[in-house]
């Protein structure tokens, strides 16, 4: 059996029925009663039905991928599925890498994403942040940029934009107050990348505006009870490797207010040995994104019965 890591996404793979090929598999069926229970709401009702604009909150956002990402792990393993070697998520997905890992269970995990994000919500009010992805340009000239546009704004002000998510190579997203993303648009196009993609969000995610919703995360943590993880999880703060849950515990709270590092993470995990890097979840970003970083890397999805089985195939024949 080939050496493969399981990854799972973060916000933007969410869509109504993102569920539904699934039928009524026991794993899955079980995962959302779970997550309901915990919740306190019909979160099957939710990935279902939507509306769009209900599942692109915040707020339903995080714990639904955290469901879909959990739901997929579990069908997996129910359908025989190998053990990977190590498992990461970019940004929430690391959520649910950690429930993968035995780390979180999914009753703690559900509700404290839904914590998270509302903690990311109330930092920084509707329409004040934003973010924004740069696309064709190396990630040193995109973060010199930003340096440039928050410094023409004034040290210490209000006005900010950081690089926050290094997602492949030429693709870095930007976050920060709108008035500076919006100038740092101009500027990064204007020094040669070749796209500035607003993002529809609701909220300057891993930028340094973030602070107050990791201190909020930091006491809600503090609270609860963290197992050693059964499987290594390479986290996307410090693209370490812990087993302390004290210093899981610690990156989490870092990672709501920092960058995530995927291009370091990927990097990390083929220099761990990994030669199949394996989304469990809606969509294939992460899939496109590792074939971006690491072009030599066997990259496949896994969120519903047809593609479970592709994978499965894929680490039989890689072997």
């Amino acid at each position: 059996m080939t050496s493969f890591a399981f990854v799972f996404p973060g916000q933007g793979s969410q869509a109504v029925g993102m569920l539904d090929a699934w039928g009524d598999h026991p794993a899955v069926r079980q995962t959302l009663e779970e997550a309901s229970d915990a919740l306190g709401e019909d979160v099957a009702k939710l990935i279902h039905e939507g509306p769009k604009e209900a599942l692109g909150l915040t707020t339903n956002t995080q714990p639904v991928m955290l469901v879909a990402g959990v739901a997929a792990w579990r069908a997996w393993l129910a359908e025989g599925g190998a053990q990977p070697s190590i498992v990461a998520g970019h940004s929430l997905g690391e959520y649910s890498a950690l429930v993968a890992a035995g780390v979180l269970t999914l009753a703690q995990a559900a509700p404290l994403v839904r914590f998270r994000a509302d903690a990311m919500q109330k930092a920084v009010p509707v329409g004040t942040g934003a973010m924004a992805a740069i696309l064709g340009m190396d990630s040193a000239k995109v973060i010199a940029g930003c340096a440039e546009v928050t410094a023409g704004f004034g040290a210490g002000g209000a006005e900010v934009v950081e690089a926050v998510n290094f997602n492949d190579p030429m693709q870095t997203v930007i976050a920060g107050s709108k008035a500076a993303v919006e100038k740092a648009c101009e500027v990064l196009k204007a020094n040669g990348a070749k796209r500035a993609l607003p993002l529809p969000v609701s909220a300057p995610f891993h930028s340094s505006l973030m602070k107050p919703a990791a201190e909020a995360l930091r006491g809600k943590l503090a609270t609860m009870e963290l197992a050693a993880p059964q499987i290594p999880v390479l986290n996307n703060i410090d693209v370490s490797v812990e087993t302390e849950p004290s210093r899981i515990r610690e990156a989490l709270v870092r990672q709501a207010a920092g960058p995530v590092r995927w291009v370091e993470s990927v990097q990390a995990l083929k220099a761990r040995g990994v030669t199949a890097l394996i989304e469990c979840g809606p969509g294939r970003v992460l899939a496109g994104m590792a074939k971006r970083i690491a072009p030599d890397l066997a990259a496949a999805s896994v969120y519903d019965p047809a593609t479970l089985a592709e994978t499965q195939n894929l680490l039989s024949t890689t072997a």
